[in-house]
């Protein structure tokens, strides 16, 4: 999952060698969290957060198909790494 997210943004973006993904595992569940640069926010959030939601339904989709949990956040680098939630809980 990790791997196709970082696919994923790094197709959207001005600035690809920026894009990182950390992953953590939360019993059952992988969180995982997308920085990019700060120019670069809103191009993964997109207008009233469509793109942000389709990332999110992609990356769901892959997981349940492999039958995984996983619940995707997105910050830019200057974000501290929270354990809050995406809104799919």
């Amino acid at each position: 999952m990790k791997e196709l997210l970082e696919i994923i943004a790094k197709g959207l973006v001005d600035k690809p060698d920026e894009v990182r993904v950390t992953e953590t595992m939360d019993g059952k569940q992988t969180r995982l969290r997308l920085h990019v640069a700060k120019d670069d926010m809103g191009k993964v959030i997109g207008r009233q957060g469509r793109i942000a939601k389709a990332i999110r339904a992609v990356v769901k989709a892959s997981a349940i198909h492999k039958n995984e949990h996983v619940f995707v956040e997105i910050g830019d680098k200057s974000t501290p790494e929270t354990s809050e939630s995406d809104g799919d809980e």
